[in-house]
This record gives structure tokens, sequence and C-alpha cells, in this order.
């Protein structure tokens, strides 16, 4: 088996039915790790219940990285590409991605319009999901200091009219988040071979974006 841990961090997502693989080659610790924060109203509820049926990727010992992309659903778009991810993986030591198979752009589907996240590690897959189009998300409630903190470290701008908060991107900006930040999150998951708790091991992807996504892009 892999070292790679999987186990549900605490960005918390909407409650569900526990996930149902067919797969009998998934280990017992195999369930989805949701990686960035909600897009929806209900913040009270653990990312352990949250339930979007991913497509399962059996580690297969690949000696490279596969790309699989899916198409990103009316009213949204994928926010990098296959190429400036393979140049974003390839800026990494090589440590930090030998465990990693696939990256998956997943498509938006209606379940994932409800309880939406920018991305998710699974195993040895990372999937990244769409943003919309507009590149302008809506939310019904004020964004957390640590919400405001990150997008105004990439460029995202929060606004708000009445009860509803927008958080608008350039495409620059939605580039960098998600290259620097969203992906590099979901490679930190790969590599935690220590945390067990959700805490601890969001608490490790977080410093891991930080340390060896947003710093380096940086320095320059």
């Amino acid at each position: 088996m892999s070292r790679t841990n999987r186990f549900p961090s605490n960005r918390r997502l909407a409650s569900h039915r526990p996930i149902r693989v067919q797969s009998r080659s998934v280990a017992r610790d195999s369930r989805p790790v949701a990686a960035f924060r909600q897009r929806c109203a209900d913040f009270d509820v653990q990312v352990e219940d949250f339930n979007a049926p991913e497509t399962w990727h059996p580690t297969c010992s690949a000696s490279r990285v596969r790309y699989v992309q899916q198409p990103a659903g009316r009213g949204f778009r994928h926010a990098v590409s296959a190429d400036e991810v393979r140049q974003r993986l390839a800026q990494l030591p090589g440590r930090f991605i030998r465990d990693l198979e696939v990256v998956q752009f997943s498509a938006m589907t209606k379940k994932r319009q409800i309880f939406p996240c920018y991305g998710m590690q699974w195993g040895t897959s990372v999937y990244l999901y769409p943003i919309e189009e507009s590149l302008v998300e809506i939310y019904s409630r004020p964004p957390t200091p640590q919400q405001q903190i990150e997008a105004k470290m990439f460029g995202g701008r929060w606004s708000h009219n009445g009860k509803l908060w927008s958080l608008t991107w350039s495409d620059e900006a939605i580039r960098d988040f998600y290259l620097n930040n969203v992906l590099i999150h979901e490679i930190g998951h790969l590599n935690d071979a220590r945390n067990t708790s959700s805490r601890d091991r969001e608490r490790f992807a977080n410093w891991f974006a930080i340390e060896y996504g947003y710093r380096p892009t940086r320095k320059s």
C-alpha cells in the first residue's frame, strides 16, 4: 500500500450518506479528503458526511502522472489547464509527487453545485473542480477571516450586496490560486503520512500550501 494517508480534512461540507466504492482494491481509509472551503450556506456539518461521488482511480504505480479531463459543465470552466498543472508540479521536489498518479479535472454536477469545493485528494489522485465561468462566486454568509486573507493573498476580491457576498477573481488571480494554493494543498494531503485527525491534516496541508505554493512564487 502506498505510504499516502487518506483521512477527511476539517473543511466542512454538507452531509450525505457514506460514499460507496465498488472496487475491492480500495483501502479501508480511502475516503475522500475535501480540500477546500464550501460555497453553500450550511457551515455546521462535517466533511466526513460530504458525498460527491467521484471516479476512483485504483493505484497502478504508474511512472508518470496521468491527466483526466471532464467537461466543466454549463456555466463553469476549469481554472487551469493540464499543461499548467504539469509545469507547476515539475517545480516541486520530486519526492512530493512520487505517489501522485492521477490529476482529474472533474465536471460540475448538480450535486456539486449545491456543495462544491475547489479540490480533493483521494488515494493517489487529486481532483480539481471547476469555477464559475463568470469568475464570481456567490456566498450566503460573510467570509471568515481566513477566507478573506486567502482571497487577498491571491488577488480575489470580496464584496457584498444585501445578504449575499461575492468573491470575484480575475483570470490571472484564479490561475494563481489554483496552481499555488488548491493544487499544492492537495499535494500536501498526499504527503501527510503522520497526522490522523482531520484538524491536524488540514493544518499540515495549509502549511504545505504556504511553504511550497505561496512563498516560492512570491520570492521573485
